[in-house]
């Protein structure tokens, strides 16, 4: 075997070698998106668990707003099941799109929620309503840095993949399209932290 051919085989097992990298590469950041999205999931989950606390507590207050009740319940439903068709494809940005959705009928509803409770001195002075607005706060903190650690995944994952040369092999190794961030239409207003007070 002569030297042409032995530069030959090393050049081919160097590029063997690094497109296995650039495959293991996109891999890994896909993983860490996906897992960056369970975290979001945690924390969606404890907070849709939190709310029918939340209505149970203020329903013994508000007979007569039973229709403010009965949106809040609902919106939750829709965001648990927004949450749960982009748990199935975090990176599909038709199913983080519905879940950005829900969650701003969500916020929307709370929000009507804490309006009425504001009229009503007994309920906000109320232990387990306090306990759970402070619970319900924790958690939307815990939702906007997994959220933001999800969209720094995403980012990564979408840098890497559009950079070159893993644009020439991302399709044929199976990531086709880009990751979408999950980005809530009240995007600004969600930069502060939320205020619930009961």
């Amino acid at each position: 075997m002569g030297m042409g051919s032995l530069i030959f085989l090393v050049v081919i097992a160097a590029l063997v070698f690094y497109v296995v990298a650039i495959y293991n590469r996109l891999v890994t950041l896909k993983n860490r998106y996906q897992n960056s999205f369970s975290q979001i999931d945690v924390q969606l989950k404890r907070r849709y668990d939190l709310i029918p606390n939340l209505v149970e507590t203020a329903k013994a207050y508000l007979e007569h707003e039973r229709e403010t009740l009965e949106a809040v319940i609902a919106a939750r439903n829709e965001a648990m099941a927004g949450l749960k068709a982009a748990a199935a494809d975090p990176g599909s940005a038709q199913a983080l799109s519905q879940l950005a959705q829900a969650e701003g009928g969500l916020q929307g509803a709370l929000g009507k929620l804490s309006i009425v409770v504001e009229a009503y001195p007994d309920l906000k002075a109320d232990a387990n309503m306090r306990q759970l607005g402070e619970e319900l706060t924790s958690t939307e903190n815990r939702i906007a840095f997994s959220r933001q650690a999800f969209n720094d995944a995403v980012t990564e994952y979408n840098s890497y993949k559009q950079s070159f040369p893993p644009v020439l092999l991302a399709g044929t190794f199976g990531h086709v399209r880009d990751a979408s961030l999950l980005e809530f239409a009240d995007r600004e207003q969600l930069q502060v932290a939320p205020k619930v007070s009961f």
